[in-house]
């Protein structure tokens, strides 16, 4: 069942997407503001979350230990970037990606396959959850307080620099979230590989470099937690090579790509749920 693409859009195409979005998240910002308790359960639990992830780096620094070469800030910096990622995962992936499983259940992926609009588009930005935004705002100010003391300059380089591993890692995280709701069209049930992905991103709370030669070979070249929050991280500290950047774009861009292809290559299995 074939969907419009993104390929080959022109000027008005993209101005036509910019204007779904709009309405997209101006419905969903609408609909989620009639909960407003959900802002404080979110800000209580990322609270939570940061003040165990700060109590644990305290600890081991407290006692004179580090973590892979790294200082207390710069370790400071991994752990804001992290805050900043799961922020947008709780914004737009898991309400958006969480949603494609119950659509296969249910079949109102039909639905979704006869818009005149690309498929992956509508899944991945269809609505949005605004108590994801304290986490976002909190790790990028974590992450630049930290950056700061840790004598990190931002210069013109620097700063682009870091914007750049930073947009890399959230497509990253985009795509290996997708590929992963997308396999609900074969097994239908996600959920557990869903916790043992959030599980092992979780590593990415602390520099790659504190972890074995094993784990860090695992999360550098399987499962890509080095590019979510280490190298965006040295590319804010203004210490990362040119070849791990371009590396860090090369992850992002093949990602990307793959998800794509994979979606596409779903899709030719996926049967209707009125057939």
């Amino acid at each position: 069942m074939a969907t419009p693409g993104l390929t080959a859009l022109g000027m008005k195409g993209l101005l036509r997407y910019w204007r779904t979005l709009k309405r997209f998240w101006g419905s969903a910002l609408a609909s989620q503001m009639e909960y407003q308790v959900n802002l404080l359960i979110e800000v209580l639990a990322m609270a939570g979350n940061l003040a165990g992830s700060l109590l644990l780096l305290w600890l081991i620094y407290g006692r004179g230990q580090q973590l892979g070469g790294w200082s207390l800030d710069a370790a400071l910096v991994v752990l804001g970037i992290y805050t900043l990622l799961d922020g947008v995962s709780s914004t737009l992936l898991r309400p958006n990606l969480g949603a494609i499983v119950t659509q296969v259940q249910q079949g109102t992926l039909d639905f979704v396959l006869l818009k005149p609009i690309d498929s992956q588009f509508w899944l991945s930005t269809r609505t949005l959850s605004p108590w994801g935004l304290p986490e976002i705002v909190t790790g990028l100010g974590l992450a630049i307080w930290a950056a700061l003391r840790a004598g990190a300059r931002p210069g013109v380089a620097t700063l682009l620099g870091g914007a750049l591993m930073l947009l890399s890692s959230v497509v990253i995280l985009y795509s290996l979230w997708f590929v992963l709701a997308t396999t609900s069209i074969w097994f239908v049930k996600t959920w557990n590989v869903t916790e043992v992905l959030r599980a092992a991103l979780s590593a990415g709370r602390y520099p790659i470099s504190a972890y074995p030669a094993g784990l860090r070979t695992l999360f550098t070249v399987v499962l890509p937690v080095a590019f979510l929050t280490t190298v965006p991280a040295e590319a804010i500290l203004g210490r990362a090579s040119g070849m791990w950047l371009l590396l860090s774009v090369a992850v992002a861009t093949a990602s990307l790509l793959f998800s794509r292809w994979f979606w596409r290559l779903a899709l030719r299995d996926y049967t209707s749920a009125s057939s």
